[in-house]
């Protein structure tokens, strides 16, 4: 009985998450147009819809690779390579979210939350922090 509340326990905290995460993705991605910024920045107006497609893609790979524990036997020095490109895209995102520096007040005002901006940014700190404090102590401990 135990162990069965415990499971349902998990798959609730861990669907409550994924759903949090997720939405928090899309409102990030596509409603504050993140992708279209980031490719006027990087003066790849042109290739909006496969950039689109791109980061859906990878974001679904990744996350099925993850959730099956799969990993990838390739040499060491793709590591380079992965990082580079990775290390691009963080750089370009970066300079999209220098013009678009008010994130969340805009997101709070979205969704009728701006009376509630101080909860808001509370739970978002606390969140990380315990996950963080999750992932170090009981996860990798």
């Amino acid at each position: 009985m135990i162990t069965v509340l415990g499971w349902s326990a998990a798959v609730v905290i861990g669907f409550a998450g994924g759903i949090a995460v997720g939405s928090g993705m899309v409102a990030f991605l596509l409603v504050l147009d993140i992708i279209p910024r980031l490719l006027q920045v990087s003066r790849a107006q042109n290739r909006i819809r496969s950039c689109e497609i791109a980061v859906i893609a990878g974001s679904l790979v990744f996350t099925v690779m993850d959730f099956f524990n799969w990993t990838l036997s390739v040499p060491v020095w793709w590591t380079g390579v992965f990082g580079l490109f990775a290390g691009a895209f963080i750089g370009m995102l970066s300079a999209a979210l220098t013009e678009i520096i008010n994130v969340l007040p805009v997101l709070a005002k979205r969704v009728g939350m701006t009376s509630y901006m101080v909860w808001l940014l509370t739970a978002m700190i606390a969140g990380k922090v315990l996950g963080s404090l999750f992932e170090w102590f009981i996860y990798l401990g």
